[in-house]
C-alpha cells in the first residue's frame, strides 16, 4: 500500500487563499473601528475640557465685572478679594485650556494608525510569498 499524499489543487488554494485575504480584511477593519473609536472618545474629552475652561472664563470675567463694582461701591479689601476669585478661576481655565488641547492634538487626524501598519505589513508579507 502507497499511500502517496496529495497536494492540495490550484482551484484549493485560491479558495483558502480567498478566505484567509477576507478574514484579514475583516480583523484589519475591526482593528480601525477600535481606533478611531478611541480617538474619538479622546476628542470628546478634549471638547469637553475645552468647553468647562470656557465656562471658568466666563465666571471669571462676571467676577472681574464684580469686583469693578464693588471697588468702586466699597473699600479696598471686598474687590481684592474678588481680584484673587477672578485670577484663581482664571487660572483653572489654563490649565484646563491646555490639557483640553493636548487631548485635542493626540485625538487628530481620526486616521487608525495601528491598522494602516498592520495592513502595509499583510501586504509586504503577501507580496514577499508570492514571489517565493
Amino acid at each position: 500500500m502507497n499511500e502517496a499524499k496529495q497536494e492540495p489543487s490550484t482551484g484549493e488554494l485560491v479558495g483558502k487563499l480567498s478566505e484567509q485575504v477576507s478574514r484579514l480584511l475583516r480583523d484589519e477593519l475591526a482593528l480601525a473601528k477600535a481606533e478611531l473609536k478611541d480617538k474619538g472618545k479622546q476628542a470628546g474629552i478634549g471638547a469637553a475640557l475645552g468647553g468647562t475652561a470656557g465656562v471658568l472664563v466666563w465666571f471669571a470675567v462676571a467676577t472681574f465685572v464684580a469686583a469693578a463694582v464693588a471697588g468702586l461701591a466699597t473699600a479696598l479689601p471686598v474687590w481684592a478679594a474678588a481680584l484673587i476669585v477672578a485670577g484663581v478661576l482664571l487660572l483653572v481655565a489654563g490649565v484646563l485650556a491646555a490639557v483640553a488641547a493636548n487631548r485635542v492634538k493626540h485625538a487628530t487626524p481620526p486616521i487608525p494608525e495601528q491598522a494602516i501598519k498592520s495592513t502595509r505589513q499583510d501586504v509586504a508579507t503577501v507580496k514577499e510569498s508570492a514571489h517565493r
